[in-house]
């Protein structure tokens, strides 16, 4: 099983993190996972809630758990069709089920999709999370901010994703969904810190998270071989040059840059801006594109409506652009990387998603809401 990348995902984020915490230990100490159990990747700093959370997964064999949690997955998957469908119809008057069903569709046949299902990420979850703050942030604050409560789980999607909705005046939202994801993981933290001996060595533990995932080869910014697919990583990838605190400078950039387009962009575009901003200012990988469905479907939808007017053009470009990491394939990337060599694979995704991220910067800029 250590060397399987069937489910890496679920064993390795999931199943022995939980098995791990309920035995007792620290899942976020690197040490204490990779010698207590079959996994060959750390625990990153998922939001301690996500130990309770996913819980009932972990509680019966690997295998029974394995199954259900697939299962659980296409749901969600299902589900954030249903979601992206309801985007569409705030602006296009299509049929629910119809469109549902044919979003689903090219969603669990993707390479996006499929890789949710074969690899056990929880993408599927934080996704639904990300989708349903944004597109229920007016009308529904309270479930929005529950929402958000869920794209919390992993911090690189819940903290940009709430200095945004922040920026477009749901400042509600931000709050109320930062506080709900930091109540339900506070028991878990404090039981961790009375079982590691207080506050300092908890602290060091978190630290050597840090540390360790920094120094792989599928985390590290300058590393060839990973599928980051955010600006900084990308900006390697391409150029071979990384400097100083870059990734803070993008982090900082990203944000300020679409924080300040988003206020006044027409809806559809500005969610599709979030959504992007989110993947590409911080460690992110092409599964994590899952979170831009709806917008893309909504964006998609307006296009052709009004694909002749300004800035519509970019808004179509932008969503072409990002349909690469779900229709990018398996062959294809082998026949990329044994012609060009490896790093020409993994930067293929990267590039469209930077390039769809700027596009979509062009579209805020000229598609104003009225």
């Amino acid at each position: 099983m250590l060397g399987e990348e069937r489910l890496q995902d679920f064993r390795d984020a999931l199943y022995y993190p939980i098995r791990e915490f309920l035995a007792g230990g620290n899942p976020y100490d690197p040490a204490a996972m990779f010698a207590h159990w079959p996994v060959r990747q750390d625990f990153n700093l998922y939001q301690p809630y996500h130990l309770l959370l996913h819980a009932p997964f972990a509680l019966p064999g690997y295998r029974v758990g394995a199954v259900a949690f697939t299962l659980f997955s296409l749901l969600l998957l299902v589900a954030l069709a249903a979601v992206a469908a309801h985007a569409v119809r705030r602006y296009v008057p299509v049929p629910f089920a119809v469109t549902t069903a044919v979003v689903a569709a090219l969603l669990v046949t993707s390479q996006v999709g499929k890789a949710q299902l074969y690899v056990g990420q929880v993408n599927p979850l934080i996704a639904l999370g990300a989708a349903g703050a944004v597109l229920a942030r007016r009308d529904r604050p309270g479930w929005a901010a529950a929402a958000l409560a869920l794209a919390w789980l992993k911090p690189q999607y819940g903290f940009p994703l709430t200095v945004l909705l922040f920026a477009r005046g749901s400042r509600r939202v931000a709050v109320l969904g930062t506080a709900i994801a930091a109540a339900a993981s506070l028991p878990v933290v404090v039981l961790l810190v009375v079982r590691g001996g207080g506050i300092g060595p908890f602290a060091e533990v978190v630290v050597a998270n840090l540390t360790h995932a920094r120094g792989t080869d599928y985390g590290a910014v300058d590393s060839v071989t990973a599928q980051r697919i955010d600006v900084a990583a990308v900006l390697f990838r391409v150029t071979g040059w990384v400097p100083s605190g870059v990734e803070l400078v993008v982090l900082a950039g990203v944000l300020v840059t679409s924080a300040l387009l988003v206020q006044a962009a027409k809806p559809p575009i500005a969610d599709l801006l979030t959504v992007l901003a989110v993947v590409v200012c911080v460690v992110h990988q092409p599964g994590d594109v899952l979170i831009a469905v709806p917008a893309m479907a909504a964006v998609a939808a307006l296009w052709w409506r009004h694909r002749g007017g300004p800035g519509w053009g970019a808004a179509g470009l932008a969503v072409l652009a990002l349909a690469v990491p779900f229709a990018y394939l398996y062959t294809v990337d082998s026949l990329v990387g044994s012609a060009l060599g490896s790093r020409a694979a993994v930067t293929v995704d990267g590039v469209a998603v930077v390039v769809a991220w700027g596009l979509a910067v062009v579209a805020a800029r000229r598609v104003r809401a009225t």
